[in-house]
């Protein structure tokens, strides 16, 4: 069985962990959209432990069974939106699901083609736990209709199909937003690790913009991270590795790719000015560092864009 830490990149890497035909799951834009009644077949459900790298959301329609996130257990009911990010550890059981829709994204997603500045609009979806919340049949009604229409989309040809998706899903998330987040206080273990994790992300997100602003010109190392927090680096690392599953430099890596992703986006900008945003003093650098995680060089992946 695979421990607690197991981080799985994509939900096709899950589904293969666990036996299930995953050919319906189409992540090669980062982002997908599907519904589970389609890929289970048998009940009951139960997931491995895992830990995924990327963002989730779940719309339970008519669905009966049992989520675990960190270490905290809810009820899988009808009407039910659960959201999820990145680290978290989570299972999950289905005992019976007769209509549940799916979304995954990444973070590199949201920068390309909802918006490059996502997290000072949707601050929520760098909050560590969001407890499920059950809507109104009303409420309900209006999320689904939205996720259809962006299933439709993504299924469909169209050579704006991603901008399209994109900005249904800014009126998603706004609408995520207005029903979870007004008057609403995210859950609070009482866990002094769980603070130190939500304000890391909350550091690495304002270094990231302060660098794409030019407000500062060089990247942050680990033991900044850890003096921000007036913490010993080994206790930073021992707590964000324990409560993601991933270490702070693994973190500052996803982060710098997802920027970069973003910036290669606008083609007014070369790839040295890029570079020079991101903290590099040479283009160089830069490239060989996107291609060590990408396996593609910077301009390679900017040809492919649409």
């Amino acid at each position: 069985m695979p421990s607690k830490n197991l981080v799985v990149k994509t939900l096709n890497e899950l589904y293969e962990l666990m036996g299930l035909s995953h050919e319906i799951v189409d992540q090669t834009s980062g982002f997908s959209i599907l519904y589970l009644q389609d890929l289970f077949k048998e009940y009951p459900v139960s997931s491995i432990p895992f830990r995924p790298n990327f963002f989730s959301f779940l719309f339970i329609k008519d669905a009966f069974g049992n989520y675990t996130i960190d270490d905290l257990s809810f009820p899988m009911v009808p009407g039910t939106v659960y959201f999820t990010n990145p680290g978290n550890f989570r299972k999950f059981e289905w005992h019976k699901v007769t209509e549940t829709c799916l979304v995954v994204f990444t973070e590199s997603y949201l920068k390309e083609q909802v918006h490059p500045d996502i997290y000072r609009e949707f601050s929520f979806l760098l909050t560590e736990t969001v407890e499920p919340r059950v809507l109104t049949p009303g409420q309900f009604a209006i999320i689904e209709e939205l996720y259809k229409f962006i299933y439709r989309e993504h299924q469909g040809d169209s050579p704006y199909k991603n901008k399209i998706i994109g900005s249904a899903v800014v009126t998603l998330l706004l609408k995520i937003k207005e029903y979870f987040f007004q008057g609403y206080n995210p859950i609070y273990e009482g866990n002094r690790s769980s603070q130190i994790v939500k304000t890391f992300k909350q550091n690495l997100e304002q270094h990231f913009r302060d660098l794409a602003n030019g407000k500062t010109d060089a990247q942050l190392r680990v033991q900044d991270y850890a003096d921000k927090q007036f913490l010993h680096v080994n206790y930073l690392s021992s707590v964000i590795t324990s409560k993601t599953g991933k270490s702070i430099s693994a973190w500052i890596a996803d982060k710098t790719i997802a920027e970069a992703k973003a910036m290669l986006q606008d083609k007014q900008m070369n790839i040295k000015e890029i570079a020079s945003r991101l903290g590099f003093l040479e283009a160089s650098h830069f490239s060989n560092y996107f291609k060590k995680h990408t396996s593609q060089s910077p301009a390679d992946y900017r040809k492919q864009l649409v």
